[in-house]
């Protein structure tokens, strides 16, 4: 057939993998350079390195230049919806369009691209007054790095692994990360290892798999708090209503000492009780927990953060993707089996955490699992109002 009586397709709708690349595809098309600038100033960017340069030198971030098919030289960066499947010898550093600002450009000729070749890409020159428009920009951003919702749209949004990554939910929303990516990083290839390092003590492999099966095992958290919670839950089954605080405490004591506790470990134990008690009220009040409800486990926090080890072993290529969907895919069976519901699994993880880490303060772990829970309980887009429990 004659190339000129072929039928004309159109071409296929590019759906944008998320919010970022969407709003500087609206902004391009209606040629609204500064909205693409302030898009960028909200935007987690990265660039591409070789894993093995930057292990060797990861304060140096190498940001080579690069031609356009137009010939253009350019330095690249992606958004995280454009960013490529998951390679072990390729890894991404995390940068801020402050960052990119304050780099260094000594060529006029350079652009940056945003994006190259693709429906969301954007070419900027790099002039010092372009920059310092930038750095405006960045510093009027709406939004802060950590504290939002955010999903990919080609991201797993329902199915097993969905539901898994959904339980790791809580701490995404802290990050401001996407909850449904299993790719090419979390936050940053350099982030990752340094989190892992400080946070858990893991620097290989081997580590990341011991601390990630003791917390599917529900062994990185200390035993006592879900101890106390049976000891109440046993309770109210043999009653047929929740018990007193003062029974519970007085039969959660009891029973520590029947299995051989010390004298200081039931005092603990008794002040647990009542530092659960408090929280609670607490959690009822900032509308974690029905005015009538109770926590009934903690190992809810152990699971989520399997999920989010899982993603930052990943990130820090300590493991290849089928090893973390199938740790996810495993917690989040655990978290189903062990809780009754997304509220009540939010529940669980916010008493795990709060006793853990906030010693009654009320601070910062607390205010985050409220935000949290309130964001992922009420928006239309979570996955706790489109993943059903059961």
């Amino acid at each position: 057939m004659n190339s000129r009586n072929r039928p004309a397709f159109p071409e296929p709708a590019w759906t944008p993998p998320s919010e970022t690349e969407q709003r500087l595809r609206e902004a391009g098309l209606r040629g609204d350079f500064p909205a693409q600038v302030r898009v960028l100033a909200d935007a987690e960017l990265f660039i591409a390195a070789p894993r093995a340069e930057v292990d060797a030198a990861p304060d140096n971030v190498h940001w080579p230049t690069g031609q356009t098919a137009k010939g253009l030289l350019v330095r690249q960066v992606l958004t995280r919806g454009m960013l490529p499947p998951w390679h072990p010898d390729w890894v991404f550093h995390a940068v801020t369009l402050r960052w990119v600002a304050a780099f260094t450009w000594r060529d006029p000729r350079l652009f940056l691209a945003v994006n190259a070749g693709t429906p969301a890409q954007l070419l900027l020159p790099t002039t010092p007054e372009h920059r310092a428009g930038w750095l405006r920009a960045y510093s009027e951003r709406e939004r802060v790095s950590g504290d939002r919702f955010a999903a990919l749209r080609h991201g797993p949004l329902h199915g097993p692994l969905a539901f898994g990554l959904a339980c790791g939910t809580h701490l995404a929303f802290a990050n401001g990360v996407p909850w449904n990516d299993v790719g090419s990083v979390y936050m940053g290839y350099t982030h990752e290892l340094d989190t892992l390092r400080d946070g858990w003590g893991i620097t290989d492999r081997a580590e990341w798999r011991k601390q990630l099966n003791a917390l599917l095992d529900g062994r990185n958290s200390p035993p006592e708090p879900d101890f106390a919670l049976k000891v109440r839950e046993e309770l109210r089954i043999a009653r047929g209503a929740p018990p007193s605080p003062d029974e519970w405490r007085e039969t959660a004591a009891g029973h520590a000492q029947d299995l051989g506790a010390s004298p200081a470990a039931v005092r603990r134990i008794e002040d647990l009780v009542r530092r659960i008690v408090r929280y609670e009220a607490r959690f009822r009040a900032d509308g974690l927990l029905a005015p009538d409800d109770r926590v009934r486990r903690t190992v809810a926090y152990d699971y989520g953060r399997a999920v989010n080890l899982a993603r930052w072993g990943l990130s820090a290529r300590f493991c290849a993707p089928p090893e973390a969907e199938q740790a996810i895919v495993h917690a989040g069976a655990l978290a189903r089996s062990a809780h009754g519901s997304w509220q009540e699994y939010s529940a669980g993880y916010a008493l795990g955490r709060v006793l853990r880490f906030d010693g009654e303060e009320y601070g910062p772990f607390h205010e985050q699992n409220v935000a949290a829970h309130r964001v992922l309980t009420e928006h239309e887009g979570s996955p706790w109002r489109n993943l059903p429990w059961r």
